[in-house]
């Protein structure tokens, strides 16, 4: 592409010789300014050219010496605006097969969920929640952070929102062993098991069961398939209890808070020291509750 201010220092200092009008393309005048060479006519035409070019607007320069960029120019801009047609063609191939990929995402999906239905009629269908149950996400976020009363309460709400949530029983039954509640735990177990779980090598391994699995009455649980007998059965204590001390939990025959669990298994006071020891060693006691349950005893 030409331009006006190399035209004009050509037309300044060469245009005696024509030389601007050759780079400008017009040959022509270029050999008539050489022919004029000699009668000093062509350095006078040079030097009113050099001041034409330089004064010259570049628009006008651009449409009398540059038409062929011009139309250069214009071939881009159309072959742009193609470009553009054919990145909206593509854009369209894009959604094209977005629309596909969904398509066979909802045929895969259907294809799952009758898939499920068959298998319905295959297996024992695992009760569900009818409900949306935030409380037993909260229960066992509270359970891994060890706030097993916290937890307990959250599940106690998860059931009243589906009684027969068996992972809600099973997991509330955990809680309540950590906190030495046996009764209540040995309920919520039998009520899991009565309503399907049947995973008893959990039960005998698990760490949270350790305090039930030293109880007295767990064997008979045990061979019981892991349920309370019915004829020992009975319905499950109050959450609002209060504690009892030794002589009415003896008089009344009531089920004992975990603290009086360790008072009724026997009434000598040796005994109950050394079954305090056990439970110490055994990891279920820490050591302030050892003590607190000691003095209780000599008192």
């Amino acid at each position: 592409m030409r331009d006006k201010n190399v035209a004009g220092i050509l037309a300044l200092f060469f245009g005696w010789a024509g030389i601007h009008r050759f780079y400008l393309g017009q040959v022509g005048l270029g050999i008539l300014y050489a022919i004029l060479l000699f009668t000093g006519i062509s350095a006078i035409l040079g030097l009113i050219d050099a001041i034409v070019f330089f004064s010259m607007d570049q628009e006008v320069f651009d449409y009398k010496y540059n038409e062929a960029a011009i139309r250069r120019r214009r071939r881009v801009q159309q072959r742009r605006r193609r470009y553009d047609t054919d990145f909206e063609r593509e854009d369209r191939r894009r959604d094209r097969r977005v629309d596909q990929y969904k398509s066979r995402e909802r045929k895969k999906d259907l294809s799952d969920e009758r898939r499920a239905d068959r298998q319905k009629y295959y297996q024992r269908p695992t009760p569900k929640p009818v409900k949306s149950n935030p409380y037993k996400n909260s229960g066992i976020k509270k359970y891994k952070d060890y706030d097993y009363d916290g937890a307990i309460e959250d599940f106690q709400k998860a059931l009243e929102i589906d009684e027969k949530d068996i992972a809600v029983h099973f997991n509330i039954a955990c809680a309540y062993s950590l906190n030495e509640e046996a009764d209540k735990a040995f309920h919520h177990l039998d009520k899991a098991v009565s309503l399907g779980f049947n995973d008893f090598k959990r039960i005998k391994e698990h760490d949270a069961l350790a305090f039930l699995r030293i109880q007295n009455k767990f064997e008979a649980f045990e061979e019981n398939g892991f349920q309370i007998e019915k004829a020992a059965q009975i319905d499950p204590p109050q959450e609002k209890e209060d504690v009892l001390d030794l002589t009415t939990a003896a008089k009344e025959e009531e089920k004992p808070t975990n603290e009086e669990n360790l008072n009724l298994e026997s009434g000598d006071l040796l005994e109950q020291l050394k079954k305090l020891g056990e439970l110490r060693d055994k990891g279920l006691l820490t050591e302030e509750e050892f003590v607190v349950q000691k003095r209780k005893l000599l008192e």
